[in-house]
């Protein structure tokens, strides 16, 4: 019963999001402007980046003490099993949130808090990717998604124990479901795209005058 706790506990936190906590202080909500999500990409486009920073760093700290949780209290940190679980159920708190009529984020700065404490090395190479696909297109909805995979990837490589591994393919799987719609508006060349993020262009562009 304890465990269970634990995991509905980790759902509440992941259920407060920290986009439509922070509106609340400045009388709006986040869902109602851009693109209507509730992370933070959208707060950083409608907001600036002072909203987007406290909106990550809310959302990441979830993930991170549902982690912290399950291994400090759980009788089933063997393997990371519970923690494994602790932390989607964060996830999924943040996707779905009850407290804010099911209608969250898209779960990856929980996700990465929660791999914080679980798998610290497999957040600097869900990073590495995310930036370098980052800097090559400018979508960043594409670019979560590729890190989610290299996160499967990097399990499948490394060997982890079972429950790391069907972590791993459950967050790469939620994060291809949570921006399916990013990936459709991709296709149909209508995805928002960071400019200022295009650095290879920029430097190809500084260095011999034309784009890639």
């Amino acid at each position: 019963m304890f465990d269970i706790s634990i995991l509905v506990l980790s759902y509440l936190l992941g259920s407060i999001s920290g986009s439509l906590l922070l509106g609340r202080f400045r009388g709006i909500d986040i869902r109602q402007q851009g693109s209507g999500n509730a992370g933070g990409t959208n707060a950083f486009r409608t907001q600036g980046f002072k909203f987007a920073l406290g909106v990550v760093l809310i959302d990441v700290s979830k993930g991170a003490l549902a982690a912290y949780l399950a291994l400090r209290f759980s009788s089933l940190s063997y393997m990371y099993v519970l923690p494994c679980v602790a932390v989607m159920c964060a996830v999924v708190g943040h996707v779905w949130p009850i407290f804010h009529g099911f209608r969250g984020g898209k779960g990856a700065a929980t996700l990465v808090g929660g791999l914080l404490l679980l798998w610290p090395v497999a957040v600097l190479v869900l990073v590495l990717v995310w930036l370098l696909c980052l800097s090559l297109t400018g979508y960043v909805g594409l670019s979560t998604v590729l890190a989610g995979f290299s996160l499967l990837a990097l399990a499948l490589i490394t060997k982890v124990p079972a429950p790391m591994l069907v972590f791993s393919a459950s967050a790469a799987l939620l994060m291809l479901f949570t921006h399916r719609a990013n990936l459709q508006r991709l296709m149909q060349k209508s995805e928002y795209r960071f400019e200022k993020m295009l650095l290879w262009r920029r430097a190809w562009r500084s260095l011999f005058g034309n784009p890639v």
